[in-house]
């Protein structure tokens, strides 16, 4: 039987009506799970999406009395003293070496950790170790400051301690222009590589047990196993995670910076972050401000891109 062109047409529109009926009726099934993101959708219209319109005034001169309204259009002269002047740019190298190091160290200790929390056969160990790897990742940077400043501390600090007692002389780590990235690198790495390595660990779970038996029977060592089995069966989640990461190579962690930085080290420490805060905050200069963090903003973006861009050329593992 043939159908004319008039026939399909109907019967398009007939089942039409019949998918969206579909579609309510599940949305109606599962309308509590719905009910439940509305919180979530109004926290991300009232913090993320409505602050957008803020943007502007990185294109204006921006007083508060007058408003966005009635501030002065400017276009691009934010923009133009941002990469004329004297600040910005180290500012932005400092951004880029600190996050840079922590991206190459940073990166793949939550896989090491992983890797080795699940040779581990004691579950009672594991996850003595799981708990104790993952705390700090609960705790503020303020507390965690204090605890890395009282730590490196020249004259009460542990380690001061054992250098004095080796005869060296003692070092003010958290003032010093050789050690204060280290301490940066450092501390991030303390305090995100448990609750990372968590995604690792639950991409480890999934892995079928078999591929495991089979390589023992063929002889294979628990070196081998990791390298040929678990390894390239986590990929997937490397790939995206590292897609996800590599727009953080401009982003900073103020909280981290700001209640570590002082006045010494301000030449290898001072961020976008922490130079936008002083620029908006202290000196009230929204607009340029304004400006530093668009700037951000795109560049992190377009880091992204390229980095998904990449990554499909080469694996099929891509995040859009």
């Amino acid at each position: 039987m043939q159908y004319s062109t008039t026939d399909s047409k109907r019967i398009g529109k007939a089942r039409a009506p019949s998918q969206l009926s579909q579609v309510i009726k599940r949305y109606m099934t599962h309308k509590y799970f719905f009910i439940m993101l509305i919180p979530v959708l109004i926290y991300y219209i009232i913090f993320h999406y409505a602050p957008i319109y803020g943007v502007v005034i990185a294109f204006q001169d921006f007083k508060i009395l007058k408003g966005i309204s009635g501030s002065k259009w400017v276009g691009l002269d934010n923009f133009k003293e941002l990469f004329a002047g004297m600040y910005f740019l180290p500012v932005l190298k400092n951004t880029l070496i600190i996050n840079f190091y922590k991206l190459l160290f940073g990166f793949p200790a939550p896989i090491l950790l992983a890797l080795m929390i699940n040779e581990v056969k004691q579950a009672a160990f594991k996850k003595v170790v799981q708990t104790v790897s993952y705390l700090p990742y609960f705790l503020s940077w303020v507390i965690l400051s204090g605890i890395i400043i009282e730590f490196l501390s020249p004259s009460r600090g542990p380690i001061n301690i054992i250098l004095t007692m080796l005869d060296f002389k003692s070092v003010f780590f958290i003032a010093s222009v050789d050690w204060f990235r280290s301490i940066l690198v450092g501390s991030e790495i303390w305090k995100t590589v448990g609750f990372n390595a968590i995604i690792y660990l639950a991409a480890m779970a999934g892995i079928n047990p078999e591929m495991y038996e089979a390589a023992e029977v063929d002889g294979i060592n628990r070196i081998q196993k990791i390298w040929f089995i678990t390894l390239p069966s986590i990929i997937p989640v490397i790939v995206i995670l590292l897609i996800l990461t590599s727009g953080q190579i401009i982003s900073d962690d103020f909280d981290q910076v700001y209640n570590l930085l002082n006045a010494k080290v301000t030449s290898v420490g001072d961020v976008i972050g922490t130079y936008t805060y002083n620029e908006g905050i202290s000196k009230m200069n929204y607009s340029y401000a304004a400006a530093v963090g668009l700037f951000k903003n795109v560049v992190a973006l377009a880091v992204v891109l390229v980095t998904n861009t990449l990554a499909k050329r080469f694996s099929d593992e891509t995040i859009f």
